[in-house]
């Protein structure tokens, strides 16, 4: 998803990334290893439903240009036998550069909306104003919110009822606007104002109404509601604002977009640092953590702060319930990138299997 700079969660997972650096590792910081594993050791391989994550694979492999990319791209569409298909033409391939891997987990927010302002809707979702460049510094939050800077110059989106759901589509970049006639608009993210991102959760630690561990998007957005002018100071301490651009191509029930520029698929896309994994690569999942599976997934998006061979962000699906799930992930595991035969072994360090 073209997300914006990360919030809270994110932030969270920096520092435990940070942390976990600092307490050592296997490898020496810079170091990574490439090791080609058999589809043997990879922890119930057998059982997956791999014709779903042949779907999903082929979303977005024709925009693989390299050669041997495109040879399996052109096998794949053949829509030959899923699990066949990925033991011939892939090897899995452990990727590790000493950072423990951490599974995240992110998701679509959904927000009750309207085209026009009314006494309920009135909570505007902006397009970025033109004469705003990329990269600019611009108004702050307090300022957009509390003047006339953007009102009456129809750069509204839509109208939603909840400005702290406002907030937090902010921060997560994107999301769909439910419609009173069960429409939806997807929104993705158009811009910002070029302000750093202030975490509302740090502040309640700093001012003592949370420890660390007890914070979440969830609980921050109860503390908003129940405080209500408190809670109007403590997201305008913030000064970063994100614009949003309507996704009209996009249908309607559909995931949002990833940074391929196709639509995300629940529990079978994930965010990855692409450093380490190709966009586009099928990649295997051992999650831990209370609701720990086994999955082949597909490396469709990035995200700021996923950064390391073992870093992944899941995309859980969209509304309440997925975001839900999505805050209580924060897990351990191991992911295993499949890779085209000749690239597997090209970039494999030593003897292998």
């Amino acid at each position: 998803m073209n997300r914006p700079p990360a919030g809270l969660a994110a932030r969270i997972v920096v520092l435990v990334l940070v942390l976990s650096a600092l307490a050592g590792g296997a490898l020496q910081a810079g170091d990574v290893r490439r090791t080609v594993l058999s589809f043997d050791q990879l922890e119930n391989w057998a059982h997956d439903d791999h014709e779903a994550a042949l779907a999903v694979f082929l979303k977005t492999c024709g925009d693989l240009k390299e050669a041997q990319w495109a040879a399996v791209c052109a096998v794949a569409r053949r829509h030959p036998d899923a699990r066949v298909f990925f033991q011939l033409f892939f090897r899995p391939v452990l990727v590790e550069d000493g950072s423990p891997a951490l599974f995240t987990g992110y998701f679509e927010p959904e927000l009750n909306g309207a085209r026009e302002h009314t006494a309920r809707f009135r909570y505007p979702i902006y397009r970025k104003p033109p004469e705003l460049k990329d990269g600019t510094r611009w108004y702050s939050r307090e300022e957009i919110e509390n003047g006339k800077l953007l009102a009456g110059r129809g750069l509204e989106i839509a109208w939603v009822d909840d400005p702290v759901d406002l907030f937090f589509l902010q921060v997560q970049g994107s999301g769909r606007i439910r419609l009173g006639d069960g429409r939806a608009i997807h929104v993705g993210y158009g811009g910002s104002n070029g302000h750093s991102y202030r975490s509302p959760g740090k502040e309640l630690v700093r001012l003592g109404v949370y420890q660390a561990h007890q914070v979440s998007a969830q609980v921050i957005k109860n503390w908003v509601r129940r405080n209500p002018q408190r809670g109007a100071a403590l997201l305008r301490q913030s000064p970063s604002y994100v614009f949003f651009r309507e996704l009209t191509d996009l249908p309607a029930e559909s995931g949002p977009l990833g940074a391929m520029n196709r639509a995300l698929t629940p529990m079978r896309s994930i965010a990855v640092d692409p450093a380490f994994v190709p966009l586009g690569a099928p990649v295997w999942v051992e999650k831990g953590g209370q609701d720990g599976f086994r999955r082949l997934m597909v490396a469709q998006d990035t995200g700021s702060a996923i950064k390391g061979a073992q870093r992944a962000d899941i995309f859980v699906g969209t509304g309440d319930r997925a975001g839900r799930r999505a805050g209580r992930m924060m897990d351990p595991g191991r992911m295993v990138v499949l890779l085209p035969i000749e690239i597997a072994y090209a970039l494999a360090d030593g003897d292998q299997p």
